[in-house]
């Protein structure tokens, strides 16, 4: 035995307490991750597109990375609630956050003085994981069969369309704020709590129309009880049969440059370690970038995006923080 082994031995007989101390720390550098179940925190209520999204993620990521995944719904304050709940949580990579367009690039513009985190600080990305178009839809029964009736009755009638969204600051709500300022017109704006009840009352007649994402009516479309008039992306939607012959924005407002659809991604808090991050970014890619899980997203308004590193998300969040500062600006909205 050389001089130095005995030292080390000796020096951990005589401070026990010592040795121990380190025990933990290699115990954690040798931990297989995952080992444990895992959460992601969905900041909205159960049963909406996000919340759906999240379910199937769980589903199909249980069996790849060996451990229950659970959907932890968070919900209040436009998703800073949840967002906040996943940024303070242990980083260990066993709390993800599925946050949306809005929650991650918008909401520190509406919530201006009292956003609880900084997105861009407080959260690592991991990957994007769908992204679904705003989608204009109006009563079957109603009078409008196109974009252009729309648009022509609001012109002739200021403020006299009504249009109903989940809330004020909503991806629908800076959607008619941009039409609006293209087209010139004034439509007036029914914030409410939620898109469940806006299409509710867009089914009673009770609204004129809605921009909003697609997963919510698409039960109703196909059953003959809403009519799509136009897609607010910059392209048509070809992957959902029932809407692949909508008009979206380069025909209806060529030169407008809108281009609104509603992504929605993955992230940790940050802190978190990297080779976490990567086995996480490896994991949901892996399912999310399959055939299977595209299969059951697509007919609900929804298609697959992901991103080929946690980095490139990253730079995709911070490119998008310009866009929704201009469209929030437009639209006029705080929620402060």
């Amino acid at each position: 035995m050389t001089l130095r082994r005995r030292t080390l031995l000796g020096a951990a007989a005589t401070f026990p307490a010592a040795s121990a101390l380190f025990a933990p720390h290699v115990a954690r550098a040798q931990e297989t991750f995952p080992s444990r179940n895992l959460r992601i925190v969905v900041p909205y209520a159960p049963g909406g597109s996000v919340d759906m999204t999240a379910r199937l993620m769980a589903q199909m990521l249980e069996p790849v990375l060996g451990h229950s995944v659970v959907v932890d719904n968070r919900s209040g304050a436009g998703g800073n609630i949840g967002a906040a709940e996943a940024a303070r949580s242990d980083k260990d990579g066993y709390t993800m956050l599925l946050g949306s367009a809005s929650i991650l690039a918008a909401n520190k513009f509406l919530y201006a003085k009292s956003m609880p985190i900084d997105p861009l600080a407080d959260l690592a990305p991991v990957t994007r994981v769908t992204t679904g178009t705003v989608f204009m839809t109006v009563n079957a029964q109603s009078p409008y069969k196109s974009f252009q009736e729309v648009i022509a009755a609001a012109k002739k009638d200021p403020g006299g369309i009504t249009m109903g969204s989940s809330g004020t600051g909503t991806i629908s709500h800076l959607t008619i704020s941009k039409v609006c300022k293209v087209t010139g017109t004034d439509i007036t704006h029914v914030p409410y709590r939620g898109g469940a009840p806006a299409l509710q009352d867009l089914l009673a007649g009770n609204i004129d129309m809605m921009f909003d994402v697609i997963p919510l009516s698409m039960a109703h479309v196909r059953e003959g009880r809403l009519r799509v008039l136009a897609a607010a992306s910059a392209e048509r939607v070809t992957y959902a049969p029932e809407l692949k012959d909508v008009p979206a924005m380069k025909e209806l407002l060529p030169g407008s440059g809108i281009d609104m659809q509603s992504w929605y991604g993955i992230n940790v808090p940050a802190g978190t370690p990297e080779d976490r991050i990567a086995a996480l970014h490896k994991a949901i890619v892996g399912v999310v970038d399959t055939p299977e899980f595209r299969a059951k997203m697509e007919p609900n308004g929804f298609t697959t995006v992901v991103d080929a590193t946690p980095a490139a998300y990253g730079a995709y969040i911070r490119a998008q923080e310009a866009v929704w500062k201009q469209l929030v600006a437009e639209s006029g909205a705080s929620l402060d």
